[in-house]
């Protein structure tokens, strides 16, 4: 703010001005007003604002997806969001985390690497309490985990990390495994003190217990993606819905996944009280068939193909002679319900 002169300390200075004992120019010189920033440079800071929106933006998604999945499991009221996503040393992290604790060690294939997700001991024991049956009540005193119990949040662990890899799919193919657990901070070593971590913290209450999940991430680990941590690049990945990459994380999926294949020689309505009655020996006459027609073969429920009848060795087969397009379905389709009609 300008400092605001007195009529004497006005006077003052014109008479300064008129005698040549000041001159005009350092009058209106101004200020040199230049803030300073502090910067410590053993603490370096690895990660922009931008990219820590990003960050803060996925684990956002990874909250909603615990939320629902600890929700049905645990079949209590579960909420978790994002309180916040700081960088600090990895000592820094440690220091701030109770012990004992439980300390799940992440493999964060295929980035090299390892991650932590730490859970406050009394969320842990609030949900151990409730897969037990009992109302889900935190530990009145803090200890280490039984094997046991060292074994259920294994389970509930994995079922998280299933949500962060759907969580970190439009960066890149995530595979996190649960590599170990740990009760004691100063055990879980996994970079230098000094190292930056970008440190994830999740508010998580189950029931009426509250705590807070940490997800701790080295600068290390992400140091080969961290170009793609940008607002631009997952706003236009969630906007373009199909790259290159997802859609070979597609097609890998769905190669596994069985369908059924079924040729139809063909149908009819019979009442129930003919097929009571029907005896080894009895002809059935199939309606709207000829021994010449191709007949459907199915994928699902859909008539995908036309097909021949025949025999591979010892075993019956179908030999497909024509593709149905979506169209020719539709019409063989229309064809059939004629046809039977008709008859």
């Amino acid at each position: 703010m300008a400092e605001v002169l007195s009529q004497d300390e006005i006077d003052q200075l014109l008479s300064a001005i008129s005698a040549g004992e000041i001159s005009t120019e350092e009058v209106h010189q101004p200020k040199d007003q230049r803030k300073i920033k502090i910067y410590d440079f053993k603490r370096p800071d690895k990660f922009s604002k931008d990219q820590i929106r990003t960050v803060s933006i996925m684990h956002e998604t990874f909250a909603r997806l615990t939320t629902t999945s600890l929700s049905a499991q645990l079949r209590s009221l579960v909420h978790v969001h994002v309180a916040s996503v700081d960088q600090l040393t990895y000592e820094e992290f440690i220091r701030s985390i109770p012990n004992p604790t439980t300390l799940a060690v992440v493999d964060m294939d295929p980035l090299k690497g390892s991650a932590i997700l730490e859970i406050d001991p009394a969320i842990t024991f609030s949900i151990i309490d409730r897969l037990f049956g009992g109302q889900g009540e935190g530990a009145k005193f803090s200890r280490e985990l039984t094997d046991i119990e060292q074994s259920v949040m294994e389970g509930i662990i994995v079922r998280v990390l299933g949500n962060l890899r759907e969580s970190w799919s439009t960066v890149i193919d995530l595979r996190p495994r649960l590599g170990g657990i740990e009760t004691n901070p100063q055990f879980a070593g996994i970079v230098p003190p000094s190292e930056m971590v970008v440190l994830v913290t999740l508010e998580t209450k189950v029931g009426e217990v509250e705590g807070m999940m940490n997800l701790c991430i080295p600068y290390l680990t992400i140091e080969p993606i961290i170009s793609k941590l940008s607002a631009q690049y997952w706003y236009s990945s969630v906007r373009r819905g199909t790259t290159t990459e997802n859609l070979n994380i597609l097609r890998d999926r769905l190669s596994t996944v069985s369908v059924t294949l079924s040729a139809e020689v063909g149908n009819m309505d019979i009442p129930v009280r003919d097929v009571l009655a029907l005896r080894p020996g009895d002809i059935i006459r199939l309606d709207s068939v000829r021994v010449a027609d191709p007949m459907p073969l199915k994928v699902g429920d859909r008539k995908k193909f036309l097909c021949r009848p025949g025999v591979l060795g010892n075993k019956l087969a179908v030999q497909i002679v024509k593709k149905l397009e979506e169209i020719e379905q539709a019409e063989f389709e229309e064809l059939a319900t004629g046809l039977e009609e008709e008859s």
